[in-house]
């Protein structure tokens, strides 16, 4: 059961990453359920991830919050999946980058921070590589709509990577670096 459960998530996560830039809604929502999917996976009646309970509801209020925000905005730019992937490839690179804090450190929060720090930076270098592309010159940085644009759409990529960051450190602290 504990490698079915491993499994699903892994494909929620995915799922999630596949998602974002078609219906960018749903990556935080499948983000959650492959995190709370994770929470249930135990071997010999221990949990493999401890997630503790403030933590779920603190990842749930975040995802609504984020689902309620992209609900919120102009249909014309909820619609718009222009820069989303490269938004995704930066953050999938950030967290690697961020991870590599455990090399000089085993402290969690700063490894949760780095890791974040990560992602963020991974997405925002991102979204300036798709500026410099044809289709991202109309949201460059001198055009005003650089960082509503990147807002818009990087906070639902930074929520979601976010959220897969977290057993990333468990893993990472449980091996012992």
């Amino acid at each position: 059961m504990m490698i079915f459960l491993i499994i699903l998530a892994c494909l929620l996560w995915l799922g999630a990453f596949l998602a974002l830039p078609k219906r960018i809604i749903l990556g935080p929502a499948l983000s959650f359920c492959a995190l709370l999917v994770l929470s249930f996976a135990k071997k010999d009646g221990y949990s493999i991830f401890h997630l503790t309970g403030g933590m779920q509801l603190s990842w749930l209020v975040i995802t609504l919050l984020v689902m309620m925000i992209i609900m919120m905005q102009n249909p014309a730019v909820r619609q718009q999946s222009r820069g989303v992937v490269y938004m995704e490839v930066g953050a999938i690179a950030g967290l690697a980058i961020g991870l590599l804090g455990c090399t000089f450190t085993t402290n969690l929060n700063l490894l949760y921070a780095l890791a974040i720090i990560g992602i963020a930076a991974g997405i925002f270098l991102g979204f300036l590589m798709f500026t410099n592309t044809p289709d991202g010159r109309d949201v460059n940085l001198p055009s005003g709509r650089f960082f509503k644009y990147l807002l818009a759409k990087g906070f639902p990529v930074l929520v979601t990577a976010a959220q897969l960051s977290v057993p990333a450190v468990i893993l990472i602290a449980a091996t012992g670096n």
